[in-house]
């Protein structure tokens, strides 16, 4: 593994075009040492721990085990080539006898009930496999049905969830994709590692965190049943939890594998940027930002008054600059700078990741406030999030923060109101038909050349 990445690292070196992909081949690679298809199975075997004002942390459950039915809302459904009855697409995973006939059987009493095998990937494990199947099913066939026909098969610990449309993608194509937007942008490597592996949380945690330093994980990581935690890049610990499913030692190295490629790249930030005119005439660059910028930012904060300081950041307004390394990291989200003509920083925007929730707060100077800038920032940020396939995001506020209300009420998105523990936190739904009907800026401009 060393030496391949060690290889790959040095292409990079040479240009920014063919070596992604090459990259990406690398991480496929190791992601079909885990693979074997259906024909070979036949024939036999976050934040620092001192909070920076964001939302407490969620209690929703992560998932759920076989309890989607036809009706769930946003369930995918596909209609048959010949337009007779409706079908649902279904990701099941299930444990089988690792002998001669044991998938064979699986798949018989699948196709039995007119079950549809789109996809397989098989998990070894030391006893037994988990069999891991892109189901396409006739649309009177429940959560429970399957997995009542799986079980009487010989499937043991069986899980169901809907998928949709973005599941048809074969394993190794959607790897070879996570793997090259990896290569283009740190802050990627977080959002890689969820859509691989899954709906989970994933936290950053720093060197110093409370509980667990990187000196706790060992150099290769760690994996303990639902959890799996690696090595940081930038020395911290990368913890991915998935309460609901146990993680298989094929996702486990193709995690790290992705971890790997993500330190020898190296710090990386896409360069692009859009220069627009404010009504009054003024022009402003927007771009991305990062820990480079942490001094830049440290005098915006000086220039800020304690209100909207107060507003911001929601505590002593005097700590607020040991904020910055944090957030403006691109391992916890993506941040958006604001720069006058001169260089100077007048207005950061944050896309923090959560664990499993998304994030944004703004901060813009007193003296450039009421110019449309928070407004701005805002609408690409949640363009952003929802490139990402971000369900919602929240902002977490003052009442008396008028323009940050009034900024998310201009993103035309339904929106949520909740007060939890003294502040207002407000939560934008990103479904695709609220993001059709919403007034969104082409934020995908923002980081690229």
């Amino acid at each position: 593994m060393s030496d391949v990445t060690d290889a790959v690292a040095r292409l990079v070196e040479h240009g920014p075009g063919v070596p992604v992909m090459l990259l990406a081949s690398v991480v496929a690679l190791i992601t079909t040492a885990g693979f074997r298809s259906w024909w070979s199975r036949r024939h036999g075997h976050a934040p620092p721990t001192d909070d920076t004002g964001s939302r407490p942390p969620s209690t929703a459950a992560a998932g759920s085990r076989g309890d989607a039915e036809p009706g769930d809302a946003g369930a995918a459904r596909a209609a048959t080539g010949d337009g007779a009855a409706d079908t649902a697409l279904w990701r099941m995973r299930t444990t089988v006898r690792d002998a001669p006939g044991s998938l064979a059987a699986l798949c018989a009493a699948l196709a039995e009930r007119r079950v549809d095998i789109l996809s397989l990937q098989t998990h070894p494990l030391a006893e037994g496999t988990v069999d891991e199947f892109l189901l396409r099913s006739p649309g009177e066939l429940t959560a429970s049905g399957l997995t009542d026909v799986v079980s009487a098969a010989g499937g043991a610990d069986t899980w169901t969830e809907r998928a949709d449309a973005h599941d048809l993608v074969d394993a190794p194509t959607r790897v070879l994709a996570l793997a090259a937007r990896t290569a283009q942008d740190t802050a990627e490597l977080p959002l890689a590692l969820r859509q691989l592996l899954g709906r989970c949380t994933i936290r950053s945690l720093p060197a110093t965190a409370v509980g667990r330093t990187a000196g706790d994980v060992p150099p290769e990581g760690s994996l303990e049943d639902t959890v799996l935690r690696l090595r940081a890049p930038e020395g911290g610990v990368i913890s991915v939890e998935r309460p609901y499913l146990p993680f298989t030692p094929a996702e486990f190295a193709r995690a790290r594998a992705l971890v790997e490629l993500d330190a020898r790249l190296g710090p990386r930030v896409p360069h692009g940027r859009d220069v627009l005119t404010l009504p009054e005439g003024s022009d402003i660059t927007v771009r991305r930002a990062d820990t480079r910028d942490v001094p830049a930012a440290k005098a915006m904060h000086e220039r800020c008054s304690a209100r909207t300081l107060g507003m911001r950041y929601h505590g002593p307004v005097g700590d607020v600059d040991r904020y910055l390394d944090h957030l403006l990291s691109p391992r916890f989200g993506r941040t958006l700078a604001v720069q006058t003509a001169s260089g100077r920083i007048v207005g950061l925007g944050h896309l923090l990741w959560d664990g499993d929730e998304t994030e944004v707060a703004l901060l813009v100077e007193d003296a450039w406030q009421h110019r449309g800038i928070g407004g701005e920032l805002l609408g690409r940020l949640v363009a952003m999030a929802a490139e990402t396939d971000c369900a919602s995001v929240y902002a977490v506020t003052q009442a008396s923060n008028t323009g940050m209300v009034a900024a998310m009420r201009g993103l035309d998105l339904p929106l949520d109101y909740q007060i939890e523990e003294g502040t207002l936190v407000i939560t934008a739904r990103l479904d695709p038909a609220a993001r059709a009907a919403a007034r969104l800026p082409r934020g995908e401009r923002i980081g690229k050349d």
